[in-house]
């Protein structure tokens, strides 16, 4: 099991995505909202309401 690197659940194998930064940074995604929210509009996770704390 992985863990979410914006909302922290937990990713089922075989499901969620991984994205690689160029410096080598590996960050996994329960679904395409967490990778939009940190990615594109680059939101800090403490700072959405519906992100457990």
């Amino acid at each position: 099991m992985r863990e979410c690197s914006f909302c922290h659940e937990n990713i089922p194998e075989g499901t969620g995505t991984m994205y690689v930064k160029k410096d080598g940074t590996v960050y996994f995604f329960c679904s395409s909202k967490c990778e939009k929210n940190m990615i594109n509009l680059k939101r800090v996770p403490r700072k959405v309401k519906w992100v457990k704390k």
